[in-house]
């Protein structure tokens, strides 16, 4: 049986995998987390074969929550879920440690193809992101604005596109409101950006947001 904790802070999407992998007897879910802490949590109660993440979790951003639990456990895969597009984080994940990335429109099946890969020791990938990390290597790839971030620069970044205030961030991440401003300061500097209102522009046409 291949061990799955499953880390996704909307329950709905939590239900579906479970009912997607339910259908073969050769996956069992041995946890749920709906926050960074809880899956980092999780990890080390459960010790899992495959962590699915869920990019955009309340608290710590992927990569340090990908570095947290790679950190108890090297051994633990970790398959990266995400309503964004493969182009916009997919890279950056794979560089820092991630086994796998499926988009959350990809059918149930490839949910279990990606599965058994990143278990036997190998990386997902579809076509179309294998074919991007392929012009990366030939040095063919522009790099875009937000990639020039941090993971959590890329974080606030985000919720800024998302229309969110310094201080509703500031509320999510634990952090005060000067510290989000300085992060939004170093964003636009970073990105070349002008205002918020850039911010949410460039998101929205990045599906960022």
């Amino acid at each position: 049986m291949i061990k799955v904790l499953l880390a996704d802070d909307h329950a709905i999407v939590r239900e579906g995998l479970k009912r997607i992998l339910a259908e073969t007897s050769e996956f069992t879910v041995v946890g749920e987390a709906a926050s960074s802490s809880e899956v980092i949590e999780g990890a080390r109660a459960h010790r899992p074969d495959v962590v699915i993440l869920d990019i955009s979790m309340p608290g710590r951003g992927p990569v340090e929550t990908l570095h947290e639990i790679k950190r108890h456990d090297p051994k633990i895969r970790v398959l990266i879920l995400s309503m964004h597009p493969e182009s916009q984080y997919a890279a950056r994940l794979f560089s820092e440690g991630a086994a796998g990335y499926l988009s959350k429109e990809s059918a149930p099946e490839l949910l279990v193809e990606a599965l058994r890969k990143v278990h036997r020791g190998g990386k997902y990938v579809s076509p179309a992101l294998a074919e991007e990390l392929a012009q990366r290597l030939a040095g063919d790839y522009e790099v875009l604005r937000h990639e020039r971030l941090s993971d959590r620069e890329l974080q606030v970044f985000r919720l800024l596109g998302g229309g969110k205030s310094v201080t509703e961030i500031g509320r999510e991440l634990n952090l005060s409101p000067k510290t989000i401003s300085t992060y939004r300061a170093r964003i636009l500097e970073k990105t070349g950006l002008h205002s918020t209102a850039e911010i949410i522009h460039y998101a929205v046409r990045h599906d960022l947001a």
